[in-house]
């Protein structure tokens, strides 16, 4: 059964359009992410209750909640950015690096292409009253790439990519969904001390 049956996601600048209307709008909103729970991953929970509006208010990204058709119940959400992204020819395979040619810049010194890029910064469900049970994480991932597809069909580009914990569930769920390994960031922060992040990408 296709996701589309079950679920859909909607997009938050919906609700800031209609301004401060109390039942529709951004009051309406604050209050449906303030349901929100994801106690395995408290940065995710953040980040939705946090700097969501935020950053889909500044054009950083944009966030889409994602709903139950059967009893219209937040199941989860995505956060969706475009970003700079440069991939050393290293770490990818020939058939890679023909492909990035098309829609990159290559540095033959530093055998390294820079490009736009679809990033999924954020995919969580909402563990609120047992909710996480109602959705798959394939679902929700494949419901994120639904939305980079329609982005890519108007504007193009090829590449999308993510970054996750050094954990191998987490990088296990993300190669049975067709993400490879290319490359490891360290994250930069004046709170928390820096850790490694496991770069992903796949191509449309």
């Amino acid at each position: 059964m296709p996701v589309t049956d079950k679920f859909f996601a909607i997009n938050i600048r919906k609700y800031l359009a209609l301004g401060d209307d109390q039942e529709a709008g951004e009051p309406a909103l604050v209050k449906l992410l303030s349901g929100f729970s994801c106690p395995k991953n408290p940065d995710l929970e953040r980040f939705l209750k946090k700097s969501a509006i935020e950053f889909t208010k500044k054009n950083q990204s944009v966030t889409y909640l994602v709903f139950s058709k059967d009893n219209g119940e937040m199941l989860g959400y995505f956060t969706l950015a475009l970003k700079p992204l440069t991939i050393r020819g290293e770490a990818v395979s020939n058939t890679v690096k023909r492909k990035l040619l098309r829609i990159s810049e290559w540095d033959e010194k530093t055998d390294t292409y820079t490009m736009s890029a679809y990033l999924i910064a954020q995919l969580g469900k909402n563990y609120a009253g047992g909710r996480d049970k109602e959705i798959s994480g394939k679902a929700l991932i494949e419901l994120a790439w639904m939305m980079i597809e329609k982005a890519q069909y108007m504007f193009g580009g090829m590449v999308t990519f993510l970054e996750a914990e050094n954990e191998e569930r987490l990088l296990s769920f993300y190669r049975d969904n067709r993400f490879s390994q290319f490359d490891t960031r360290q994250t930069v922060s004046d709170t928390d001390e820096s850790h490694e992040l496991v770069q992903l990408l796949r191509l449309l």
